[in-house]
C-alpha cells in the first residue's frame, strides 16, 4: 500500500500472478522495437461525478471492461500522454520532466471537457508502475521504458454531453528506436491534408488528432517517406508539425527557428527543452511562422543548413529530404547536421544522468 496524501488516495497493489518469464522478457529487451511489447502491470484510477477520483489500483495488465455505449466509443472523449523512464549512469531509474506531462495532460483534459487529474497523482501513478516493472527497462543506446498515461470516458449513454464517469490508466512498453528505416535522416512528405484548424483541438493530445493523420501518414509511407508534414489550415502555406513531432530549422548564421504555438500545434516537452538548451548555447532562437516556399528556397540557396524533428518517442531526428506535389528538395548534405547532433547529445546526456541537470528536469525514482 502506498498513500498519496495530497490526492487523498491509497494505491492498492496486486502483483501479476503469472508475469512474463525472465527468459521471454530478456528476449524482448534484446530487441524491444517500439510500442509492440508491454510490461506486466498497469495503473487504473476511476473518476465519478460527485465523488471525484477513487479506486487507485496497480495490478496485472489486462483488458478493460467497457460497455458498448461507453462515451469514448461514440464521442471520442479520450486524451493521452507519452514520457519515458531511463536507466541512469549511476544505475538509478529516472523520469524526464513528468510534471510537464502532468500539466499538459490537464490542458488536454480541459479542452475535451474531462476532469483534471491532480499533478501529484499523475506523477505518483507513473512512479509506482515504473518501480514495479523496473525489470522491463532495456539497456543500450536509445533504449527506455515508454510510458503511456491516458484517460477515457466510460459512462454508458448516448447523448452529446460530457460524460460523468472516466478511467485513468497507465501502461508501459520497453522501447528502442522509433524510426525503423535505419537512415541517417528521415524523408518527409508535404501533405495536402490538414491536421488541425484554429479553435480546434490541435494543442490537445487527443486520439482524434492522430486518427486524422493516419491517411496522410500512409500516403507518405506509400511514396517512400518516413513521415508527413502538415501545413496550416487557413492558407495552407505555413509549416506546422509532423504527424506527431515538432520541427526546428537551423540557418547558416546559427539561428534556430521553430513554428510558434498558435493553438494548432502540440506544445512538445522535447521542443521546450531544446528551446532552453539552445539558448544556453548562446544561439538565437525564434518562434515564428515559416512557409513551405521559404523552406524550399532557403534549403536550395544554402541559407538553411539543417532541419530536425523532435518528440518524446524519437527524441531528435534529422530531416534530410522534403517532397511534395511541387517537387523535392534536400536539406544540407541530406544527413545529420552538427547542431542537430550537438543538441540531441546534450539532451540525451541529461536524460540518462551523464550530464549535470541544471534545470531540475530529472526525477529519480528507483
Amino acid at each position: 500500500m502506498a498513500t498519496l496524501a495530497d490526492a487523498g488516495l491509497t494505491f492498492t497493489t496486486t502483483a501479476h500472478p503469472a508475469p512474463v518469464a525472465a527468459e521471454a522478457r530478456a528476449a524482448v529487451l534484446a530487441n524491444p522495437g517500439f510500442g509492440t511489447n508491454f510490461t506486466d502491470h498497469m495503473v487504473t484510477i476511476e473518476w465519478t461525478e460527485g465523488r471525484g477520483w477513487h479506486d487507485a489500483v496497480i495490478g496485472p495488465r489486462q483488458p478493460i471492461p467497457l460497455d458498448p455505449a461507453a462515451s469514448v466509443l461514440h464521442y471520442a472523449q479520450e486524451i493521452f500522454e507519452g514520457l519515458k523512464a531511463y536507466k541512469q549512469a549511476d544505475g538509478a531509474v529516472a523520469l524526464f520532466r513528468p510534471e510537464a506531462n502532468a500539466r499538459r495532460f490537464n490542458d488536454s483534459a480541459r479542452r475535451l471537457a474531462m476532469p483534471e487529474l491532480p499533478e501529484a497523482l499523475f506523477v505518483e501513478a507513473i512512479e509506482q508502475l515504473v518501480r514495479l516493472d523496473r525489470a522491463w527497462i532495456p539497456e543500450g543506446q536509445g533504449a527506455s521504458l515508454y510510458l503511456r498515461p491516458f484517460m477515457i470516458a466510460t459512462e454508458a449513454f448516448l447523448g452529446v454531453r460530457p460524460a460523468k464517469q472516466y478511467k485513468f490508466i497507465v501502461i508501459a512498453s520497453p522501447a528502442g528506436n522509433y524510426f525503423k528505416s535505419g537512415a541517417p535522416a528521415v524523408s518527409i512528405w508535404v501533405s495536402d491534408y490538414t491536421r488541425a484548424a484554429p479553435g480546434g483541438t490541435g494543442a490537445a493530445k487527443c486520439g482524434g488528432n492522430y486518427a486524422a493523420s493516419l491517411v496522410p501518414q500512409a500516403e507518405a509511407i506509400a511514396r517512400g517517406h518516413d513521415q508527413v508534414v502538415f501545413l496550416d489550415a487557413a492558407e495552407h502555406k505555413w509549416i506546422e508539425e509532423l504527424g506527431g513531432m515538432n520541427l526546428y530549422f537551423v540557418f547558416d548564421d546559427g539561428t534556430l527557428l521553430t513554428p510558434e504555438l498558435t493553438g494548432t500545434i502540440l506544445p512538445g516537452i522535447t521542443r521546450d527543452s531544446l528551446l532552453q538548451l539552445a539558448r544556453e548555447e548562446g544561439l538565437t532562437v525564434q518562434e515564428g511562422r515559416y512557409s513551405l516556399d521559404q523552406w524550399r528556397d532557403d534549403a536550395t540557396s544554402g541559407k538553411l543548413v539543417e532541419t530536425f524533428a523532435c518528440g518524446t518517442a524519437a527524441v531528435v531526428t534529422p530531416v534530410g529530404k522534403v517532397s511534395g506535389r511541387d517537387g523535392a528538395f534536400t536539406i544540407g548534405s541530406g544527413g545529420p547536421g552538427q547542431l542537430t547532433a550537438k543538441l540531441k547529445n546534450r539532451l540525451v546526456a541529461i536524460q540518462r544522468g551523464e550530464a549535470a541537470d541544471t534545470h531540475g528536469w530529472i526525477r529519480k525514482i528507483a
